[in-house]
């Protein structure tokens, strides 16, 4: 599970989000908890209490303490490139462009980045976090081209503030040429309101985008909130 996070409310200052995908009940086992990066939209202190009993958490350097704090025994803080192995799959962290914040005065003090997650024979990115930089194409080049590679496409509207930190739909797609991933699955839109761009914006934006280029549009897929894929 990355980045879990069931809050109604962000701090309680973000307007309630829309409805989860799934419940807490109704999950099943969670063998692994990774978290990109310490914003409180990606690292939420509440969900991440719920799932402190899972076998092993995987976090950026610098987020040990914080995860022990929440009750967690069995950490992992990982550098960039780094690759570890959990049962028969690996899981190695990548840079993104972005950076992190808990407090007033901790700026950049922990990392921040996504995983590329591979096991029975597939390969997983999770971008975590990121504007568009040209670290795609090292990804791709060190880690190989991802089977399926979950993009943000939310969160960008000012741009001249979001530019640096957050990617848009057209940012996506160029990311996904870089990858080669062999599957687009957009995220990081329709949960909280966190900027100017309306919810149901990204989404329709990518598909339109994705609609001038018949290859992008095949390796496109956009999940419905609570969908299931099957790589």
């Amino acid at each position: 599970m990355v980045d879990p996070i069931w809050a109604k409310a962000i701090s309680g200052v973000v307007p309630r989000r829309s409805a989860p995908g799934v419940s807490l009940k109704d999950l099943p086992r969670i063998d692994v908890v990774l978290v990109t990066h310490n914003h409180r939209d990606h690292m939420d202190a509440p969900t991440l209490r719920h799932f402190s009993k899972a076998p092993l958490a995987v976090v950026p350097q610098g987020l040990g303490p914080s995860m022990r704090a929440l009750g967690y025994t069995n950490i992992t803080q990982m550098e960039w490139w780094q690759t570890i192995t959990v049962g028969n799959a690996t899981i190695t962290f990548v840079p993104s462009q972005h950076w992190s914040r808990r407090g007033v005065a901790d700026t950049n003090e922990t990392l921040w980045g996504g995983y590329v997650m591979e096991g029975g024979g597939k390969r997983v990115y999770h971008t975590g976090d990121t504007a568009y930089f040209d670290g795609f194409k090292e990804i791709a080049r060190r880690c190989g081209s991802p089977d399926a590679a979950l993009l943000p496409i939310g969160a960008y509207d000012p741009e001249w503030f979001m530019r640096r930190q957050h990617m848009n739909p057209e940012d996506a797609l160029h990311a996904a040429q870089d990858l080669d991933a062999r599957r687009i699955l957009p995220m990081h839109w329709g949960t909280y309101q966190l900027t100017d761009e309306w919810l149901g914006e990204p989404p329709h934006k990518v598909v339109e985008l994705a609609e001038k280029d018949p290859h992008l549009l095949a390796r496109l897929t956009l999940c419905p909130v609570g969908a299931t894929e099957k790589l």
